[in-house]
């Protein structure tokens, strides 16, 4: 029995040793940091909270049923073969333009100004990029030594798939600002982002940079990257305005009454990035399903939109065109215009040529 107490005790502090010491799962909010978010009134018992309630509790169906769909094989979860990439070339900054990088990924050229938007170049969303699901492109989809220096960074949340340690570390010397919501800069301190590059905002702060604006507002979702940390960082969406054309990327969130809410703050908007993959009834609340990104484009008063959240890893059950085919019949019905770009392939903002191919099938 004292053996087996003894093995217990270890394996315990070896686990505590690795969620400290292992730099990918980044840091967690330190106690005066989080003493100054009680101010906050998204905060609350420790914890942020969403405007309306997201549940992400799950019944013993519900578990039962996801490890079946786990064991259940689903060739269609992923391509056949790797996704054709536009181009590895990175945009010229001659016009305003946003070059998506798959899932959530992309570079926004707006006034001369560079911003990437959840840089997650990564192999796997995953702090072991050795193991879990791989990109769809196979490769990069561009390359990282050949972009021009980067005025800001902005984040939406601390997600794998967002928040990648491998692309932070790789980019950071190229990168002027990083601008992100509560708690998140704690990860890049830890991965050697000088505290002073780093600005953490709460919904609802307006952001003067560089002469754009940006305004870090609500999104329903959630937060965490280890066992230890969840919702102790906040999440968000992000309104970019330039001189001329105005920008709104969704970040992870479910649907809700805070997109009308923006869009009758800060809309109408030139383009959106919405998201539109991931889903399931079972996390309804924290992943619109694709006729729900077409009314939230809708209500934050977009005029044209891309579709993100897919076609760069397989985090549901889902085809992978699914959301892609979901997306653009509701936005037809709807009349909504919606841009399809390949990856790496850059969109002239109000351009009236933009692209509308069906490249993934």
């Amino acid at each position: 029995m004292m053996k087996i107490i003894k093995i217990l005790i270890s394996s315990f502090i070896i686990l505590l040793l690795f969620l400290n010491l292992y730099p990918p799962l980044g840091r967690r909010t330190n106690k005066e940091k989080v003493r100054s978010f009680t101010t906050k009134e998204n905060f609350a018992k420790g914890k942020f909270q969403n405007q309306i309630p997201a549940s992400q509790a799950m019944s013993l169906k519900h578990t039962g049923s996801i490890l079946r769909d786990f064991i259940k094989p689903n060739p269609k979860r992923r391509p056949d073969r790797p996704i054709v990439i536009g181009t590895k070339e990175p945009a010229s900054v001659n016009s305003n333009k946003i070059t998506w990088f798959g899932h959530s990924a992309f570079m926004l050229e707006l006034d001369g100004k560079t911003i990437l938007v959840d840089p997650m170049f990564g192999k796997a969303p995953t702090p072991f990029p050795w193991f879990g699901n791989k990109r769809f492109s196979g490769e990069l989809p561009i390359d990282l030594d050949m972009l021009p220096p980067i005025d800001a960074v902005l984040l939406s949340h601390d997600h794998y798939d967002h928040l990648d340690y491998f692309s932070i570390k790789r980019l950071k010397d190229k990168v002027s600002q990083f601008i992100v919501p509560l708690g998140v800069g704690g990860h890049l301190e830890r991965w050697g982002v000088k505290q002073e590059l780093i600005q953490e905002h709460n919904w609802w702060d307006e952001v003067s940079f560089k002469d754009l604006q940006f305004v870090c507002t609500p999104a329903r979702h959630f937060s965490g990257r280890s066992l230890r940390d969840g919702n102790t960082t906040l999440w968000c969406s992000w309104v970019i305005n330039g001189k001329q054309e105005k920008v709104f990327f969704s970040g992870d969130s479910g649907y809700g009454s805070h997109f009308k809410e923006i869009g009758e703050k800060y809309g109408p908007f030139d383009i959106t990035l919405m998201e539109c993959g991931q889903y399931d009834e079972r996390w309804s609340t924290i992943h619109m399903v694709p006729e729900e990104t077409v009314q939230a484009h809708i209500e934050v008063q977009g005029n044209r939109m891309i579709p993100i959240h897919w076609a760069g890893f397989t985090l549901s059950f889902h085809d992978w065109t699914d959301p892609i085919e979901r997306v653009t019949k509701a936005a037809n019905d709807l009349g909504v215009q919606v841009c399809t770009p390949q990856i790496g392939e850059p969109v002239v903002i109000g351009s009236t040529d933009f692209p509308q191919t069906r490249w993934w099938k």
